[in-house]
């Protein structure tokens, strides 16, 4: 297997497990999407695994594109500062139920992914547009916690 490969596996992988022990760490607190008071447009609760497994194997192709790039950038360190930052939002909105608090925090990973996305394109052009469907989910995201938030 090629370094490139390994290198895309790698990305992916690394932002499929973030993603995935999130989801493993809420998942018996996610019946609380289904009792809340919801805004229009809410979608149906299967689009949300669907939707993120998508959008994390797309962070892992761009970051890997970055990293093969210029492995040491400041694109890769907004990259797993960005990680960070998503783990945290479902376990604030889910297990602690801190509707306002995940609705603080994902203006600030909306924030983090905008730089993300915005060091990606300067390295690599593909690599900033994969992440465009991502921020353009956390907006829509952000439009879902703010009506809970004040609904709730």
């Amino acid at each position: 297997m090629s370094k490139k490969t390994r290198t895309y596996i790698t990305f992916i992988l690394i932002s499929l497990a973030v993603g995935g022990l999130s989801a493993l760490l809420t998942q018996n607190s996610m019946d609380v999407f289904e009792v809340i008071n919801k805004p229009p447009l809410s979608p149906p609760a299967i689009v949300f695994p669907t939707v993120w497994t998508i959008l994390f194997i797309l962070m892992g192709v761009g970051a890997a594109r970055v990293y093969l790039r210029e492995p040491d950038s400041d694109a890769i360190r907004v990259f797993g500062i960005n990680l960070f930052v998503n783990f945290f939002w479902s376990i604030i909105f889910f297990n602690m139920r801190a509707f306002c608090f995940a609705f603080v925090w994902l203006v600030l990973l909306i924030a983090i992914v905008a730089l993300m996305t915005l060091k990606f394109w300067r390295i690599d052009k593909l690599a900033g547009l994969l992440q465009s469907p991502y921020l353009i989910w956390l907006l829509f995201a952000g439009y879902l916690n703010l009506y809970i938030c004040l609904a709730n």
